[in-house]
């Protein structure tokens, strides 16, 4: 498994195993994980001789082969007819990167754990990912081949399986939800292919979220390097609580900072893996997005808690009756804090089933029974083409931008339904708070202080009715490639 650890300013070279990926956070996320030694603080165990000599049986070191095309060009570059080229030809053809491109066989190390006598192995997707061949060494020494049983790339976990003569030793998941930060961890995997090696740190930080739409990661400082991805983290009972899965660093090194998938959500993930081979997920039908203060201002809501339903395209929601500008609250009777709790909620809900949903629509609170659809099923669904910028007819300066009406020319320009209205934003004054919030040319605003706009006049009565009403600001709904957005602008 090839290596690509991406830094901050400078890339670092091609590893020879695991895989890495960016976090636009100044720092390289390594999926393949690496981390400093960590801090013992007071209180620290006598000894963590007992408990990794309870649960090593159960950790797997995974090898992975699989044929990959060779590189059309690889090594160095020098300029042509340079005294250099003959030299490095013939050193590239001694090492096997010559002029040959044909397909290789190419091997990868990561690690993995036992959650059943009868063989089902748990390890990262990326560690898999694209192999023909997988085989697993446990801690005896003894190797079976495994085969997949399924993979989920939303939460980077595979499930495999492994047919074995007598009882395989295993370990049990335990609830993550009651790790707290300074919980001492130990971690257990096959770093830089060395083998079983066992390191121990704290839980750093809770509820981490990388990149991905379901991510709830334990933070922690447990040693964990390449060749540890898919490995167990456990507590002090045993007790797997996360998958070690990935890190920050500049350079693919180790800096301290590793992160695994927290065991409440893989456990779901490995539970649908076993079924149906296959994750199936709840789909509401909403697009949504956080409500920030100035949002809440703008809409006149006590807190800035909740999803705010930005649009409702055709789906469960719709058919419901969930429209956009509804703020939805409260999903199968738990409350919704924002829109990161509201997608992981969804996804856990039963598919098929009435769910009730509260939303907070003009003041009032609602109740609506939205029967789910399955995400899985939904997520082919074309994405509108992204606007193109339209020309410039009569236009109006109205919060920074540059508007006009929506016309029959800019609805073929930009792609837009025979039925859209609304205004198009020309030009933004790069000063403005509109710019600073994201708006750009080729914008559609269908929707000022939750109600419809088609004039460059409604967004202007709108506005004054804001002002008259003692708001700060007003909500406007914002369309690009057809994604919809509330900004909030101040009117002051």
């Amino acid at each position: 498994m090839q290596t690509k650890a991406i830094s901050i300013p400078q890339p670092a070279p091609m590893a020879a195993r695991g895989k890495a990926i960016l976090l636009a956070l100044g720092l390289g996320l390594a999926m393949t994980l690496g981390q400093a030694q960590g801090a013992f603080a007071r209180g620290a165990p006598e000894s963590f001789a007992d408990l990794a000599e309870q649960i090593s049986p159960s950790v797997v070191n995974i090898t992975t082969s699989a044929v990959v095309s060779a590189p059309a060009q690889g090594g160095p570059m020098v300029p042509e007819g340079s005294p250099f080229e003959d030299f490095f030809r013939d050193f590239m053809d001694r090492n096997g990167q010559g002029p040959d491109n044909s397909p290789r066989r190419s091997e990868a190390l990561g690690s993995g754990f036992v959650i059943s006598e009868d063989g089902y192995i748990v390890t990262n997707n990326h560690v898999i990912e694209n192999a023909d061949e997988i085989e697993i060494e446990f801690f005896s020494g003894k190797r079976l081949d495994a085969k997949l049983i399924g993979t989920d790339p939303k939460t980077d976990i595979a499930l495999l399986k492994v047919e074995s003569a007598e009882p395989l030793p295993f370990v049990q998941f335990g609830n993550s939800d009651l790790m707290r930060v300074g919980d001492w961890v130990v971690a257990m995997g096959n770093p830089l292919g060395q083998g079983f090696s066992v390191s121990a740190g704290i839980v750093s930080a809770r509820n981490r979220a990388l990149s991905g739409t379901y991510d709830d990661y334990i933070q922690t400082d447990a040693a964990i390097n390449r060749g540890n991805s898919g490995g167990p983290l456990f507590n002090m009972d045993g007790q797997v609580i996360g998958v070690n899965t990935a890190i920050l660093s500049p350079n693919g090194g180790s800096i301290g900072i590793g992160f695994s998938m927290a065991s409440n959500v893989v456990t779901k993930v490995v539970d649908q893996l076993k079924q149906f081979g296959e994750t199936r997920r709840g789909w509401l039908g909403v697009r949504i997005q956080d409500v920030t203060p100035d949002v809440a201002e703008a809409m006149g809501l006590a807190e800035a808690k909740g999803a705010l339903v930005t649009d409702v395209p055709d789906g469960p929601a719709k058919d419901a009756g969930i429209l956009a500008g509804d703020v939805i609250t409260t999903f199968a009777g738990q409350p919704v804090a924002d829109t990161r709790d509201l997608t992981r909620r969804v996804a856990d809900a039963p598919i098929g089933e009435a769910v009730p949903v509260v939303v907070l629509r003009e003041g009032q609170t609602q109740t609506i029974p939205v029967t789910l659809g399955r995400r899985e099923e939904a997520e082919n669904t074309p994405v509108p083409a992204a606007a193109e910028k339209p020309a410039e007819p009569t236009e109006a300066e109205i919060l920074g931008l540059t508007l006009m009406p929506v016309t029959d020319a800019l609805k073929q320009s930009m792609g837009l339904p025979a039925d859209a209205e609304g205004l198009v934003v020309s030009k933004v004054d790069v000063a403005s708070e509109a710019y600073a919030k994201g708006l750009r040319e080729a914008d559609l605003i269908t929707e000022a202080g939750q109600q419809k706009i088609v004039r460059l006049k409604d967004l202007q009565d709108r506005v004054q009715e804001a002002k008259d009403a003692g708001r700060k600001s007003i909500l406007l709904l914002v369309r690009r490639g057809g994604d919809p957005r509330f900004v909030a602008l101040g009117i002051e």
